[in-house]
């Protein structure tokens, strides 16, 4: 199974930081990678909400990641798992109170199958990469 994880700490409260988190519409403000996203079917931050977006694959070329919100805890966890593409993860925001704001650990799991087996290191550093992207998570919620 490959596996990453980062956490940061943010000077905002838990549910500022989950509400921004929730509303997938929110993520080209911090995530690099993200060519198109919009909403499919759902509300934001809502059990089963999907939202259908285009990232950036190898070589520049574009690939689905679409992805199901499957927890919705406001304020302490969401999680979600990618419907679409050729990598299938599974993610989770894990909020908690800290002194002057919220920790955020971010984690990604991805259990490779068939030939996606072979592609496992690359695969690896492109989920350590996706989840360094906490720190400007971090930088856009200090600067609102």
């Amino acid at each position: 199974m490959a596996h990453a994880e980062n956490e940061t700490t943010i000077s905002r409260s838990p549910e500022d930081v989950y509400a921004f988190l929730a509303d997938g519409l929110n993520n080209p403000k911090w995530r690099s990678g993200i060519q198109h996203i919009t909403l499919k079917s759902g509300s934001p931050g809502a059990l089963g909400t999907v939202y259908s977006q285009t990232l950036t694959g190898p070589g520049g070329r574009p690939i689905a990641g679409d992805y199901e919100i499957t927890t919705a805890d406001p304020g302490q966890r969401l999680c979600f798992q990618v419907v679409a593409g050729p990598a299938r993860p599974s993610g989770e925001y894990h909020l908690s109170a800290a002194p002057g704001g919220t920790k955020v650990r971010f984690t990604l799991d991805l259990q490779p199958k068939g030939l996606m087996k072979i592609a496992g290191p690359m695969i690896a550093r492109t989920m350590q990469t996706e989840v360094a992207q906490l720190t400007n998570l971090k930088s856009v919620l200090e600067a609102a």
